[in-house]
């Protein structure tokens, strides 16, 4: 990792803050696919299933839920209690962070919020280079805690360890499929894979560009790219430190990986244990720290949350006295014992987070992102009448007359 300070540590944040996503130089090719699929339905997504997700000629795009129901039945007994022990984690935290309807009332007038699951919901889980089965309970759970009918799991060369964690969610719909492909599938709908409301989850680049995509015909969570941590600390344990930044940095090549400092003692001992823990021979954390991993030395803490801020990173951990000063995050992780890794599986806030400077505006996926609150609104006459020159005045000033007389004819002589 580089060490960087002073005007270099602040022009390097800069290009940080403008990084955005990078979609420009595959969305021909991503478009193209997205408009097969949903032309020609599933002639297309078979054909591209069989190119890219390695779909045997034999197989089902659809997976049996006998073959889920096996996998869960042949899996390790230490794997079955993990899952169990992290969805219930992940099922408790969705259910304190739901949104709750009520009614109010007041001068004549009684005001209410509804809230309704969405009716169908898509949820990508990455096939890769690992089996995420994290990402499966971390999509799959938030949509169940808010009352979702239709949850269909799209992945390319489902694991037996992924299977299994669907038939423990009671997932019924699982397809193994991939890539653009499967976000058109989902989007528009083939003869296999019916349409759903929404679409959430990772993917490589070539997903989340068919997400940008589609984005105006079916709704997504969010365009999450490679992972990103950042670490703002003067007094943690270098080891902690460094352990971090090499767990997310072997996510992907491309993991921004940033640790932030006023201690130059510091930044010396996270380097130096960084030098350690690369002799574990992790070729993907190796790659993404010599490329996108960077110390930055601050002049104060103010600086070092300028900087954190400006970056808007997908994780940060902090000490516990700094929360206040985090504007912009996709998830906080305060203090020694806080790894991040934690966050990835088990304790139960989502991993599914905004990156590329999305935590500027959002936050990672939730309950909220599977319902829709729905405004009620019941007025009496007395109700009407009170608020009938406050309507009838916005509307004679927006030259919207037919508004105006739909209040009078009510209330005569407002």
């Amino acid at each position: 990792m580089r060490r960087l300070e002073g005007q270099a540590a602040d022009a390097f944040v800069a290009t940080l803050e403008n990084r955005g996503s990078r979609f420009d130089d595959i969305e021909p090719a991503v478009r193209k696919t997205v408009d097969d699929v949903r032309r020609n339905g599933d002639a297309a997504l078979l054909k591209y299933a069989h190119h890219f997700d390695g779909l045997d000629s034999e197989q089902r795009v659809r997976v049996r839920e006998s073959e889920m129901k096996a996998a869960w039945k042949q899996a390790p007994a230490q794997l079955k209690t993990a899952l169990q022990k992290a969805a219930k984690n992940i099922r408790q935290f969705c259910e304190w962070q739901k949104p709750k309807a009520w009614t109010k009332s007041r001068g004549g007038s009684s005001l209410a919020q509804l809230i309704r699951p969405l009716d169908s919901v898509g949820c990508y889980v990455p096939g890769g280079r690992f089996p995420l089965v994290s990402t499966l309970l971390m999509t799959v759970i938030p949509a169940q805690v808010a009352g979702v009918r239709n949850i269909r799991v799209v992945s390319p060369r489902p694991s037996a360890e992924v299977l299994a964690a669907a038939a423990m969610l009671g997932v019924e719909e699982f397809y193994r499929v991939g890539g653009a492909q499967a976000i058109a599938a989902l989007a528009y709908g083939t003869e296999t894979i019916p349409r759903v409301n929404k679409i959430v989850g990772p993917g490589n680049l070539y997903v989340t560009t068919a997400k940008k995509l589609v984005a105006f015909d079916c709704s997504i969570d969010m365009l999450a790219g490679p992972t990103e941590v950042v670490i703002v600390s003067s007094k943690g344990k270098p080891g902690f430190i460094a352990a971090d930044l090499v767990a997310q940095a072997e996510h992907d090549p491309e993991t921004l990986a940033v640790f932030i400092t006023t201690s130059r003692k510091l930044a010396r001992a996270v380097e130096d244990q960084l030098q350690w823990a690369g002799r574990d021979k992790n070729a993907i954390a190796q790659q993404s720290l010599a490329s996108r991993g960077a110390i930055l030395i601050a002049d104060s803490r103010e600086q070092a949350f300028e900087w954190a801020n400006r970056i808007a990173p997908e994780h940060i951990t902090i000490e516990k006295k700094d929360l206040s000063l985090v504007r912009n995050a996709g998830s906080v992780f305060i203090g020694d014992y806080s790894a991040q890794a934690a966050g990835d599986y088990a304790s139960g806030p989502n991993h599914v987070l905004p990156t590329a400077g999305a935590a500027r505006f959002r936050g990672g996926l939730s309950v909220m992102d599977f319902v829709k609150v729905i405004s009620v609104q019941e007025l009496s006459s007395a109700g009407l009448r009170k608020l009938a020159p406050t309507i009838v005045g916005l509307a004679d000033t927006e030259g919207l007359r037919a508004h105006a007389e739909s209040i009078r004819v009510r209330c005569p002589g407002a």
